[in-house]
């Protein structure tokens, strides 16, 4: 089910970079936090407690492997996970790297600068882009016992 007043039911929120029929993992604009992730549930739900334990163990499962893809590509000082919805109450996950000498850290990116304040050095937006889509797609791509019925049956 989705919400017609519900911004992430209505656009995808960001540069989609994989995608299944469960949730899609979005690349953020977030000039000050390149890599800043987000995995988003398709359909809309508030909490993860409204979803079926099979459906909770799907979203963490692709919330791990945005983790793990950007300590692969990025190698940040930290990875922060956060599913808050407090703006927005659609189910998703925030996935961050973190750098020593990014403008908030140690604190959170929502929270006050820190008095440095730099912006760490990355890749290109395009080739980071190429580099995470392509690392979610060889991390999710599906085992067989974990395949839903319904993706089964429209292959």
């Amino acid at each position: 089910m989705n919400k017609p007043d519900c911004p992430l039911c209505l656009a995808d929120g960001g540069a989609v970079l994989w995608r299944d029929a469960a949730c899609r993992v979005v690349l953020a604009d977030e000039p000050d936090y390149p890599g800043f992730l987000r995995v988003i549930l398709n359909t809309h739900a508030k909490e993860m407690t409204d979803l079926p334990p099979i459906e909770q163990a799907a979203v963490m499962r692709v919330v791990f492997a945005a983790e793990a893809v950007l300590r692969e590509v990025m190698q940040p000082d930290k990875i922060n996970l956060a599913s808050l919805g407090n703006v927005v109450p659609h189910l998703h996950w925030h996935v961050i790297p973190r750098f020593a000498d990014d403008p908030h850290f140690p604190n959170p990116v929502w929270g006050q600068k820190s008095a440095h304040g730099k912006r760490h050095a990355v890749p290109q937006a395009e080739a980071l882009r190429a580099q995470l889509a392509q690392s979610l797609t060889r991390r999710l791509a599906p085992a067989p016992e974990t395949e839903s019925p319904s993706r089964k049956a429209a292959q």
